[in-house]
């Protein structure tokens, strides 16, 4: 059997992997309990692809309690080699309105009480990886020059900024988040980004600008509803299948 080509984690909106074909329902143990739900691996443009819903296919699994070492291990133990997380997120700078696609090389972490590492275990060895580039740059390099050959919009880099969530974030830490850098907001980037890191997987982020995060679009008080956020995920996500085959071709 052919290794898998690739992985694709499914953010909020994102529970379905479009085009994937002859399909098999995996759910490996893990030593760090249950994931999130079944890994799903069919063929994709002639590839094997996994695809792993990160709130589970019913979004029952909020943000902090994802259990990403469980999703990642298991990940690597099915064989994938390479991820590409799809993140929900909000716009907080000017190029990254909703609707957008963005492929991020920079992540500040806010979360906290996450376990963000595979080092926790007894008889664990500490790993002190590099996350100078908290996306791997080749996987980075073959996303943007994908969606360049299948003519979807992506904005090449930026920094997202990774809450604690579930609530959605106040205007004051919005404009802490503005003046640290950041110009996506979302809850799920890290640990993920950096347990990846650990397993030595090639990891990437596509994010996919749902809405303006508090206070950042051009009317301040504007209201985010959870409508206008799924619209603006379906409609920003239609490129993502022929990206994905560019991808994988």
């Amino acid at each position: 059997m052919d290794p898998i080509a690739l992985a694709v984690i499914g953010g909020t909106g994102l529970y379905r992997l479009a085009g994937l074909e002859d399909v098999e329902a995996h759910q490996p143990p893990t030593r760090y309990g249950a994931l999130s739900g079944p890994v799903r691996i069919g063929r994709l443009a002639g590839r094997r692809v996994a695809f792993l819903a990160r709130h589970g296919e019913g979004h029952s699994v909020p943000p902090h309690l994802v259990n990403y070492r469980a999703n990642l291990s298991a990940l690597h133990a099915l064989g994938a080699r390479r991820v590409l997380a799809l993140n929900t997120v909000g716009g907080i700078t000017g190029n990254y309105g909703p609707r957008v696609l963005a492929c991020p090389d920079q992540l500040i972490d806010y979360t906290w009480g996450r376990i963000s590492t595979f080092c926790e275990e007894p008889g664990s060895e500490v790993l002190h990886v590099d996350m100078g580039d908290p996306y791997s740059p080749a996987l980075r390099r073959e996303v943007l020059a994908a969606a360049l050959a299948a003519g979807v919009a992506l904005v090449d880099g930026g920094c997202y900024g990774a809450t604690q969530g579930p609530r959605l974030e106040t205007r004051a830490e919005i404009a802490r988040m503005r003046r640290d850098g950041c110009d996506l907001v979302g809850m799920t980037g890290m640990p993920e980004a950096g347990l990846a890191r650990e397993l030595g997987l090639d990891y990437a982020c596509l994010a996919i600008v749902a809405n303006w995060a508090a206070g950042a679009g051009p009317q301040v008080d504007e209201l985010i509803t959870l409508d206008d956020v799924l619209a603006n995920v379906a409609a920003a996500s239609s490129g993502l299948p022929v990206l994905l085959e560019a991808l994988l071709a």
